[in-house]
């Protein structure tokens, strides 16, 4: 059931735009690593080495999961209303939003994190750039996404997609990598 508080058009139009600058930015980002970081740092080549580095990429995703983790059970530690536990009653609004939080934050990890593993699995050196790319927009985009939430649709939605646009763009470069590999092996 539609929320009556809720402007679906205004909402739509600042999903809309959110997608846009993140897209935007992720344009600029995406090559901007690949030919600016590989200058920096020698990305590995060798198979067990490029999943060694998606490892420590997913780490950092994994890091924003602990803080959600932390931010729950301290704000629970400290309630009065929340102490005993979600079985014991609803949570407060503080907590509710932390928890919802910890939720997206988590999901958005685990699909990260495949997606890091996957690419490193397919292509080395200057293509693991765009993981670091990756990793940095997602950090950026859980703090703006955190920032944000009391405001609703409207206020989530740039944390939101700069979460999420470098994942799925990853997983469609995945895709293409495994189409290419399948078309050219045997």
């Amino acid at each position: 059931m539609n929320d009556p508080a809720v402007d679906m058009e205004a909402a739509e139009r600042t999903i809309r735009r959110a997608n846009l600058v993140a897209m935007a930015a992720l344009a600029v980002a995406l090559p901007a690593g690949w030919f600016l970081l590989p200058a920096l740092f020698e990305f590995p080549r060798a198979l067990a080495e490029r999943l060694a580095f998606a490892a420590v990429c997913s780490a950092v995703v994994f890091a924003c999961v602990l803080v959600a983790i932390l931010m729950v059970s301290t704000g629970r530690r400290f309630s009065p209303q929340d102490i005993r536990g979600s079985a014991h009653g609803p949570p407060s609004r503080v907590l509710a939003v932390r928890a919802a939080f910890l939720q997206n934050t988590l999901e958005q990890a685990v699909i990260a994190a495949g997606m890091y593993f996957a690419l490193a699995a397919l292509a080395g050196g200057a293509w693991l750039s765009l993981i670091v790319v990756a990793v940095a927009f997602f950090v950026v985009g859980r703090v703006l996404f955190i920032r944000g939430y009391t405001r609703g649709p409207v206020g989530r939605a740039q944390g939101m997609t700069l979460t999420m646009l470098p994942t799925v763009a990853g997983y469609l470069l995945v895709f293409v990598l495994m189409a290419i590999r399948a078309f050219t092996v045997g």
